[in-house]
């Protein structure tokens, strides 16, 4: 007579211990993405339809007039490409150099002060990286003026003239790219380095018995190894380049041509609702396929243990 009973405590127990966490996900994740999907249909007041935003003698799109805007605005072209630019470039260096410290650093005698000094940018958040940066990107223009940012006082020094890191074209993009590599660098070395760490001694061992060198352990042995731990690192620092905002609004607020989505998207909210949160989707939208992977990447790495 009790085995019904206890099978409906069977069903009801679990969704009982379940239901905290999805009320959280509904309240702070389901509900503000829908919300934003439907905003993203109106005009700039968020009340009106979308097509209210239409200019009279341009294209348009209706019901996705701020989709069009978001993808064919010359501002956002430059916003899709600077994004483009950053995953091209810094999620690859960021990565590179994370693996060659963590595979040297665990070769000297002193690699927990070379991992600290490498990981404690991570300590500083990004609009504290973006204030130091901006003084050692300084640049005074006046004649006779001493250059108190560090990089143009050391150019001045060595007898060149100081450059405008922040404001000239194609340099500030890599300018800013450099404090996100410095910035995450730590975080690649971390992960990465406990990975390697976690190799069997013995294959390594074996790999040296068998007459391999250093350069033939390393791309033949070490890094296949790790490759699933890469993809992670790589996935992840893809998805924070998508979402890159404070170091481009300190730095430059988006100026000499240096806008990133997020920071059109932060830009927009108050004078148009619609295109701000079309941007919000588009963002999502492209975040969305990275974070698909790197679950999937997670589940076969279970499924393996």
């Amino acid at each position: 007579m009790e085995t019904p009973t206890i099978m409906k405590q069977g069903r009801v127990v679990p969704w009982v211990y379940v239901l905290p966490a999805l009320l959280v996900i509904i309240l702070f994740i389901v509900y503000p993405m829908v919300n934003t999907t439907l905003l993203s249909f109106t005009d700039r007041t968020g009340n009106g339809p979308a097509a209210n935003e239409c200019i009279q003698g341009q294209p348009c799109w209706g019901a996705f007039e701020n989709y069009r805007y978001a993808l064919t605005n010359p501002e956002m072209t430059t916003a899709l490409r600077n994004n483009a630019l950053w995953l091209l470039i810094m999620v690859p260096i960021t990565v590179v150099i994370g693996l060659i410290v963590a595979v040297l650093a665990d070769r000297v005698s002193y690699e927990s002060l070379v991992k600290s000094l490498i990981f404690m940018p991570m300590a500083i958040s990004f609009i504290g990286a973006g204030v130091i940066w901006r003084f050692m990107y300084a640049i005074q223009t006046g004649a006779g003026q001493a250059q108190i940012g560090v990089l143009n006082a050391a150019l001045v020094a060595a007898g060149s003239k100081p450059v405008a890191w922040l404001s000239t074209q194609p340099i500030n993009d890599f300018a800013l790219m450099m404090v996100g590599i410095w910035l995450w660098a730590g975080f690649s070395m971390t992960i990465l380095s406990a990975a390697l760490k976690g190799l069997p001694s013995e294959v390594i061992e074996a790999a040296r018995v068998d007459g391999a060198t250093e350069w033939q352990l390393f791309w033949r042995i070490m890094i296949p190894m790790i490759l699933p731990t890469i993809t992670v690192v790589f996935t992840t620092l893809i998805i924070i380049v998508l979402k890159i905002f404070d170091i481009v609004f300190v730095m430059t607020g988006g100026n000499f041509g240096t806008e990133v989505i997020a920071n059109r998207m932060f830009n927009l909210i108050v004078t148009n609702v619609g295109r701000s949160t079309a941007i919000a989707v588009l963002l999502l939208v492209l975040t969305i396929p990275v974070m698909y992977f790197n679950v999937r990447r997670f589940r076969e790495q279970e499924s393996l243990r």
